[in-house]
């Protein structure tokens, strides 16, 4: 998604929250120039170019404090402590070259005001900068009531009476306190927003390890028994052909049977998880990306499909979650099964896509799930749909596999949609899996008997 906004909507929302912080307090040093150049007119124009000079440094010296404060509390880089000692100082220079400028400049009641104003702005922006890149309670708040403190010695030295000198300390006192909590606030706020991001993607793991897991004890269910007996039926075999005992045969026979039933089940999990229920599918999506933090509306039944239609379209919710979760910043997903005039149209939309995900339609699993649905006649559409958005849409004609005969779309015999076919003659299978169970059985002990 190319334009003026792209580079903003590429960003995750804590790259976008830690943008803001960055330019919210750049912004604060851009106000202090803009403010002190209007106060520095009433000084005329060679003490207020000169008050310009002098804050503009501070204004560059408080930008770059910004920017490293900010890595560092990202962990990018170490504490930038030079740097704030020497915003500190720099600081304090400005406001003394102010001060200087109100007792050597015109001797008007609005240079001492506007180069007063000045003073201010500039300790109570650098205060607030400066925190940026202290942590600690105590050292945040020796911050500005340091500053205060030069500054009741500066208005107190200058012959202002006690009164005013507090007043003036006061007022630095505030204004820099409230930037500084300001300051502490804003990275606390960016930390908690990066750490619940992580939490997030950590859920989202779980996610895919509990559905694994899931997996794994389906796979071990199937598997375990049955290659329990073939070990031990092998085993026996073996004995009886060492003895040359007919019986042999029919324990490889059996064998034979327990590892064709074997690979049916293991391919039956593979595909569909024994059985490719799309409610269950629908279900189970909408569970998942609840605990990836993301919301997500189901609606339509799947109740009255057809068992291919059913078995295609699970494997479409399938796909689609994971790349919602695996492509893009979703927030909310929504679900829609529909059945219109002799098709169901499956629909998945997604917010929160970025540039690259944009692209998914030509990827390996999108271009799987088009080959399974083609084979049943139906269609998988995948792109851009309203701004930031993400649709997903499979369509299936009904009518076809209604006409379809036995107890689903593919009719009896024939491999259903989503399972595998029988073996080529000439690939996957030896002469020996071609042969009957009882030609397999006399084959192998013609082997092993003398």
């Amino acid at each position: 998604m190319r334009g003026p906004g792209g580079w903003w909507r590429r960003q995750s929302k804590p790259e976008k929250v830690e943008t803001y912080t960055r330019w919210s307090f750049h912004s604060f040093a851009v106000i202090e120039f803009l403010t002190v150049g209007f106060m520095a007119v009433p000084l005329g124009p060679w003490p207020g170019a000169a008050l310009l000079l002098t804050v503009g440094v501070h204004v560059g010296v408080c930008c770059v404090t910004v920017s490293r404060a900010l890595d560092w509390t990202r962990g990018k880089r170490p504490q930038p402590v030079r740097l704030l000692w020497t915003l500190a100082v720099v600081t304090a220079a400005v406001g003394l070259c102010a001060i200087g400028i109100a007792d050597h400049g015109p001797d008007r009641e609005s240079v001492d005001a506007a180069a007063g104003g000045a003073f201010a702005i500039v300790v109570v922006i650098g205060t607030g900068i400066i925190a940026l890149g202290v942590r600690g309670r105590q050292r945040v708040f020796a911050i500005p009531g340091g500053f205060a403190a030069g500054s009741f010695v500066v208005a107190f030295a200058r012959g202002a009476p006690v009164g005013e000198s507090l007043f003036a300390s006061l007022m630095v006192l505030l204004g820099g306190g409230l930037l500084a909590f300001t300051a502490v606030v804003s990275v606390w706020l960016l930390n908690i927003v990066y750490e619940l991001d992580e939490a997030r993607e950590t859920r989202t793991r779980l996610a895919v390890a509990e559905e694994r897991l899931r997996f794994g004890r389906d796979l071990h269910d199937v598997m375990g028994r049955n290659l329990a007996v073939i070990a031990l039926k092998s085993e026996l075999a073996v004995q009886l052909a060492q003895r040359g005992r007919p019986e042999a045969v029919a324990q490889m026979v059996e064998v034979q049977r327990l590892a064709q039933e074997s690979q049916r089940e293991v391919r039956e999990v593979v595909r569909g998880y024994r059985k490719a229920d799309l409610g269950s599918e629908l279900a189970g999506a909408q569970g998942v990306l609840v605990a990836a933090g993301i919301d997500c509306t189901v609606s339509g039944a799947a109740a009255g499909l057809p068992a291919g239609v059913q078995s295609a379209l699970g494997w479409v919710v399938r796909e689609a979650v994971t790349n919602v979760l695996r492509h893009g910043d979703a927030r909310r997903c929504a679900v829609r099964l529909r059945v219109l005039e002799g098709r169901v149209v499956l629909s998945v939309e997604n917010d929160g896509v970025s540039e690259g995900a944009a692209d998914t339609g030509s990827g390996s699993g999108l271009a799987g799930l088009r080959e399974r649905l083609a084979e049943i006649d139906g269609t998988l559409e995948a792109g851009p749909a309203a701004k930031g958005m993400f649709r997903l849409t499979a369509e299936i004609p009904l009518r076809s596999q209604h006409a379809a005969s036995g107890s689903g779309p593919s009719g009896p015999g024939l491999p259903g949609p989503g399972l595998p076919g029988p073996e080529p003659s000439g690939t996957g299978s030896s002469p020996t899996e071609r042969r009957g169970p009882a030609s397999v059985g006399l084959h192998a002990v013609s082997e092993v008997t003398p």
